[in-house]
């Protein structure tokens, strides 16, 4: 399984941006969908994550400003970022946890993309 993620670039406070991630290969059923970011210094954290449920979860930092969305048959996923600080600066990382009868569960990571919020 390998994810592309896409969408990122620098914009200036206030400004918008959409990142994008679609998995390939041998994915088996869905159980969720992610976005992760790592800041400068800082540890990785949760920024979004969607269920195969279609059950969403936000980091308080993001809530009201981004939105995750999915769509499973095209094992695709995006995260809308509006109102971007520079707080948001970071290398973001697409996440896709799956499962199988045999295999398990399963953890994947994107290549990470970077956004950069600056004046």
């Amino acid at each position: 399984v390998q994810l592309q993620a896409s969408g990122g670039g620098r914009v200036q406070p206030g400004g918008s941006l959409r990142l994008s991630c679609a998995a390939s290969g041998s994915v088996l059923h869905i159980e969720v969908m992610g976005w992760y970011r790592q800041g400068p210094g800082k540890e990785r954290e949760l920024v979004a994550s969607v269920t195969g449920d279609r059950i969403t979860t936000y980091a308080d930092s993001v809530k009201g400003r981004f939105t995750i969305s999915s769509s499973i048959a095209a094992r695709l996923w995006t995260l809308q970022m509006n109102s971007l600080q520079p707080e948001d600066t970071a290398v973001y990382y697409c996440n896709l946890v799956d499962r199988g009868i045999s295999e398990g569960q399963r953890n994947y990571w994107g290549q990470g993309t970077q956004v950069t919020v600056s004046s």
